[in-house]
């Protein structure tokens, strides 16, 4: 079974920047799509990014411009590199590894065990 292991998150102040890193364990196919999600307090988990095996990436609007989401195969690693951060970035990020993508939404084989950020204004 894959395992996601996060890293990075932590307190910042806004206008800053910081780094998340996912490394996943375990047999992992390069082609699944892995994502970034974050939850706010009383609030839904919003998928913030997304990117195929072949590189292409996607972003919610609240995150297009600042974030960037990138993987490194060789290292089953995935980042979230995470620009102009404002204090409603705030949130539990998780990275997912997606199993596959349906009509009525994504079926995920892991989820990270979650990293808190935290933007002061």
């Amino acid at each position: 079974q894959v395992q996601l292991v996060q890293s990075g998150g932590g307190l910042v102040q806004a206008g800053g920047s910081l780094r998340l890193s996912c490394a996943a364990t375990g047999s992992v196919s390069s082609t699944m799509i892995m994502d970034w999600y974050r939850q706010a307090p009383g609030k839904q988990r919003e998928l913030v990014a997304t990117i195929t095996s072949g590189g292409s990436t996607n972003y919610a609007d609240s995150v297009e411009g600042r974030f960037t989401i990138s993987r490194d195969n060789a290292k089953n690693t995935v980042y979230l590199e995470m620009n102009s951060l404002k204090p409603e970035d705030t949130a539990v990020y998780y990275c997912a590894l997606v199993k596959f993508v349906t009509a009525s939404g994504r079926v995920i084989a892991s989820w990270g065990q979650g990293t808190q950020v935290t933007v002061s204004s």
